[in-house]
């Protein structure tokens, strides 16, 4: 039971920063929302930056196992890229964007262990790219103009401003494709949705 209450917790607090934000969040709301008192999310989480701290820990393993999972599926470096980008563009459904894009905007109000798992986020994201950007050069399924380091910080940062741009549009996954779509046209050039 305190296994599924403190992940209950998480979920909605997740949810929450990535539709409003840290400091739009508190844990009267996460109490309401889940029909627990606030003594029991205090109980799993002490305070607000414990539980956002293991928010973006949660946060970067799934995203970590989706990018394993994306690796060992064996498609073409393209199709692999495509699939990134989609969770990207998956992450826009009811109006959220990415959690560690999110508390970004937040950093001068965060702690400095919370801060160090947003860089941490983004670090081994660009990491990850950067190998995927070099199999595609490897396999001449594009060019690298760059660096794949610069490139991977390129296209990260894209997409965390796709997700931005995209989120006040009227149809918000149309306005992530074209952005996305012009950014990454040579790249995926040939790859299906």
């Amino acid at each position: 039971m305190k296994q599924k209450t403190a992940q209950q917790i998480l979920d909605v607090a997740q949810s929450m920063v990535r539709n409003r934000g840290y400091s739009a969040f508190s844990y009267a709301d996460i109490a309401k929302e889940i029909g627990i008192r606030k003594a029991s999310i205090h109980y799993h989480f002490p305070s607000k930056d414990d539980l956002v701290k293991e928010l973006v820990k949660r946060y970067q393993k799934n995203l970590a196992r989706k990018c394993v999972e994306i690796e060992q599926e064996g498609k073409t470096p393209q199709a692999q890229l495509r699939d990134f980008v989609n969770l990207y563009r998956d992450g826009l459904q009811d109006n959220k964007i990415c959690l560690c894009g999110m508390l970004t905007a937040d950093l001068t109000v965060l702690n400095s262990e919370i801060q160090a798992e947003i860089r941490s986020f983004f670090s081994v994201t660009e990491s990850w790219l950067a190998r995927l950007l070099h199999r595609g050069c490897e396999t001449e399924a594009w060019q690298c103009s760059q660096s794949v380091e610069v490139e991977a910080k390129m296209l990260l940062s894209m997409l965390q401003g796709a997700q931005l741009l995209a989120r006040v549009a009227e149809d918000s996954s149309a306005a992530f494709d074209q952005i996305t779509g012009a950014c990454l046209e040579e790249k995926l050039s040939g790859v299906s949705d």
